[in-house]
């Protein structure tokens, strides 16, 4: 298997909000949705066999902390933190961080996951009234 190349974004409407990164994902805040996406790519890229895996983020507090350059001290991303390191190290893994504008189509993908979402949560509450 070649190496991979992701484009990875995570987004919610809201800090907590309905979130997504491509797919619908529940209600997070931006940084746990930030992870998830890394989450996906890496374990798409375990799962394929892939040798490598580069990732491109415009969330640079995943950046730092996935490079150690910031310790992971908050208690709601610390066991995605963990996670995503060891799966990680079983990959020629590099993580980079990109302007938001480099990386619209992840973006688009994440808030329209993110509308999806909040569109059902409505939806269902209008149901139970």
């Amino acid at each position: 298997m070649p190496s991979l190349i992701a484009y990875v974004d995570g987004g919610s409407l809201g800090n907590p909000g309905p979130s997504g990164i491509g797919v619908v994902i529940g209600c997070q805040d931006n940084n746990v949705a930030e992870y998830l996406a890394l989450l996906e790519a890496l374990q798409h890229a375990v799962s394929v066999k892939a040798h490598a895996l580069h990732v491109f983020t415009d969330s640079e507090i995943v950046v730092k902390q996935m490079t150690g350059e910031y310790a992971c001290r908050s208690p709601r991303l610390y066991s995605l933190n963990w996670t995503c390191r060891k799966l990680a190290r079983s990959l020629d893994f590099s993580i980079a961080h990109i302007r938001r504008e480099h990386n619209a189509e992840a973006n688009e993908l994440a808030k329209l996951a993110a509308r999806k979402r909040k569109a059902q949560q409505e939806k269902d509450h209008r149901k139970m009234l």
